[in-house]
């Protein structure tokens, strides 16, 4: 089945017909690009968000290169996020970023919906 697809170039936008939005900063686009140049073409970076952690839910990032039928694209700044629909419940109108700081790099979620999050920002509860 074939995903569905949500046009972002930069910062949020809703269009008719998917429920939800997710966007990247320009610091995490180019990041996911140099990671996907490595890669095979048919792949793509993948944003999903699974049960467990110290505040309940955790992000999980990842490279892949299959499809479901319950996934949605986003394009931000012209790189490609796929993320399910029951993660896009939970991440709603949040902006995935790359950090560069003294603790080292990092993607780190700005959630809107999360109520509390582990020290780590790994983590998150709603």
């Amino acid at each position: 089945m074939m995903a569905k697809t949500e046009q972002i170039t930069s910062g949020k936008t809703v269009s008719p017909g998917v429920a939800g939005t997710f966007s990247l900063s320009e610091s995490a686009a180019k990041r996911i690009s140099v990671m996907l140049a490595d890669e095979t073409d048919n792949s793509f970076f993948r944003v999903a968000v699974n049960g467990g952690g110290c505040s309940g839910f955790q992000y999980e990032f990842s490279i892949d290169t299959g499809r479901q039928g319950d996934d949605l694209t986003f394009v931000s700044y012209g790189v490609e996020v796929v993320i399910d629909e029951m993660s896009l419940e939970l991440v709603d109108n949040a902006e995935l970023d790359y950090i560069q700081d003294l603790m080292g790099s990092y993607f780190a979620v700005t959630n809107p919906n999360a109520t509390a999050s582990c020290g780590c920002g790994t983590s998150f509860s709603v």
